[in-house]
This record gives C-alpha cells, sequence and structure tokens, in this order.
C-alpha cells in the first residue's frame, strides 16, 4: 500500500527502486510521480488491454495479408463486445475499487490532489483505451476496404462493420469507460458497479443501434417511367441503404406518394394497370443511405458520443473533488 504514496526521486533508476528497469509490470522512466503510481497500480488491466488489441491487430494483419475472411464475422463480433468489456473491467473498478478498500482515503491524507489524481488516473486510462482502439479501428477498416466495392447495403450500415471502422470504435470505447467510472464513483462497490455498468454499456448500444440511421441525410430517388416495365425502377447506387423496408412507394402524377401494396388484390396484369391508371401512379419513390454517407455519419455519431463522454467528465470531476475518498 506504501508504494501508492511514496514519491519517486528524480535520479532515473534509483526512484523508489522500481523505475529503471522495463518489464511486464513496468515502463520506462518517462513515467514519474503520479503517472507512475497511477501505472504501477493498474498495470495489470493496461498490459491485458493493449496487448489483447496487439493480438488482434496481428491477427487482422495476418487475415488480410493472406486474403482471408473466415475470420472477418467472428472477429467483427467480437470486436463489438469491446466497449461493454472496457467498461466493465476497465472503468467501473477505477475509482470503484479504492472507494471500497480505503486507498482512496489514504491518498488524499497524503497530500495528495484529488483533481490532480482524478486528472492522471483518467488521462491514463483514456490513453490506454485510444491506443487501443485506434490500432484496432485502423486495422480492421484495413481489411474492410478490401471487399469495400463487394459490400451490400446491409454489411456497410451494420453494427460489426460500421461500429468498428474509423473513430466510432474509439468513441463508443471511451463512453462506455467513462461511464463505468462514474457509476464506480456514486456506487463506491466493485462488484455492484461492473454488474450496473454491464447493464449500462448494454443500453449503450442498444440505444446507438435504434438511432444509427438518423445519423445519415436521406436521400430520395423516384422515377416516373411507369411501374409495369422491367427498366421502370431505377437501380440504385452499389451500397445504397434502402430506408422503410425492402419496397419503393409508388408516385402519383401529383406527387403523393402510395404504398406498395396498392392495388395488390388485383387478380391479372391488366386489372392492376386499370388499378395503377385509376390512382394515377406513374412512377416510384425510394428513400436511402448511399454508403458515401458513411464516413460523414461515423463522425456525426462518434461527436456526439465524445460530448456525451465529455459531459460524463465534468460530472466526475464535480462530483470527485468532494466525494472521492
Amino acid at each position: 500500500m506504501s508504494s501508492l504514496t511514496s514519491t519517486p526521486t528524480t535520479s532515473g533508476s534509483k526512484a523508489t527502486g522500481t523505475t529503471g528497469t522495463t518489464g511486464m509490470g513496468q515502463l520506462p522512466p518517462l513515467l514519474k510521480g503520479m503517472p507512475w503510481l497511477v501505472w504501477r497500480q493498474h498495470r495489470a488491466v493496461f498490459w491485458t488491454v493493449l496487448g489483447a488489441s496487439a493480438l488482434a491487430v496481428a491477427f487482422i494483419v495476418f487475415q488480410r495479408s493472406q486474403l482471408h475472411i473466415a475470420g472477418y464475422t467472428p472477429l467483427s463480433t467480437g470486436l463489438r463486445l469491446l466497449p461493454i468489456l472496457l467498461g466493465v473491467f476497465l472503468g467501473a473498478p477505477l475509482f470503484a475499487g479504492d472507494l471500497e478498500n480505503g486507498t482512496a482515503k489514504l491518498i488524499v491524507t497524503q497530500s495528495v490532489d484529488r483533481t490532480r489524481w482524478l486528472t492522471t488516473k483518467l488521462a491514463l486510462t483514456a490513453l490506454v483505451v485510444i491506443v487501443s482502439t485506434v490500432a484496432l479501428s485502423a486495422a480492421f477498416g484495413w481489411w474492410w476496404n478490401l471487399y469495400k466495392s463487394e459490400v451490400t447495403a446491409t454489411e456497410w450500415i451494420s453494427e460489426p462493420t460500421f461500429n468498428n471502422t474509423g473513430p466510432v470504435p474509439v468513441a463508443l470505447s471511451l463512453f462506455c469507460v467513462f461511464g463505468g467510472v462514474a457509476i464506480g464513483v456514486v456506487l463506491r462497490r466493485t462488484l455492484i458497479a461492473m454488474v450496473v455498468t454491464l447493464g449500462f454499456t448494454v443500453a449503450v448500444q442498444l440505444v446507438w443501434s435504434h438511432f444509427l440511421l438518423s445519423l445519415g441525410n436521406v436521400v430520395t430517388g423516384t422515377s416516373s417511367k411507369g411501374v409495369l416495365a422491367e427498366a421502370a425502377i431505377q437501380t440504385l447506387p452499389r451500397g445504397a441503404y434502402q430506408m422503410d423496408g425492402s419496397r419503393p412507394s409508388f408516385l402519383t402524377g401529383d406527387g403523393k406518394l402510395l404504398d406498395w401494396n396498392t392495388c395488390g388484390d388485383a387478380q391479372t396484369e391488366h386489372a392492376l394497370e386499370v388499378c395503377l391508371q385509376k390512382a394515377d401512379v406513374v412512377g416510384w419513390s425510394v428513400d436511402y443511405l448511399p454508403i458515401s454517407q458513411m464516413n460523414g455519419m461515423q463522425w456525426l455519431g462518434a461527436s456526439i458520443l465524445l460530448a456525451l463522454t465529455a459531459a460524463v467528465t465534468v460530472f466526475l470531476f464535480f462530483w470527485g473533488r468532494k466525494r472521492l475518498a
């Protein structure tokens, strides 16, 4: 316990007798003082996150170099769980453990500024999360680009692809981790905080999935060449995700939209044609999201998540400066 409150000297390898050696539990002497103490306290989980991310990146590089796609789906599914795992096992215990076992009270009684302690722990945790998720996002995106020209609409908008590339995994992971930290600070019990954080991170994923499509600007494609001829329905751009089901709406001469099932009770083609003429149907209309909007949607969503993370961080500082002991 004393190692949490001792202050390393400025003499390099002689500082507390440990900062001069480099190993799985240590870092080079570039970390001194409070950052070194925080790293030493949480080095096991930090190294686990970094090591697992490195192995995943190596696997992706190998699969991509061999032009393999067999492991794409299992890995993408696994990466979707990353924000949940980080929130539960990294975020929730970060301060809850210190508050539960009395370490926090010991630290603040040793003339350690609470704001500095809070800042250091959050900054170092955020750094580990950012390094890991940026590496995974870059590697997975590099792998996905190999098949990008062949993807269908449902593949680019699906969570295994959308949530694992670009800035989304970084922002989503940070929000889940900092949300877990806030839960741990409030509840002050590690196990309870981890359970509640599990529910919180799952809820975040569900809400994110529900509003994902609203991040894009819907494009409307129309055709007035009729609906019965084979060439009447215009082909959507490659990779376009069609909104509101799998069929377009009928377009009337005055610009109104009718459900695709209009005239669905017609028994013959002639009856169908008569019904469509009576309804003044001249073509079709369909709403879709082009794949070209993917990057913009990701950055917009990431911006929202980062803003929420900033709000949680502000809460942590207001709450922690008084109750973090």
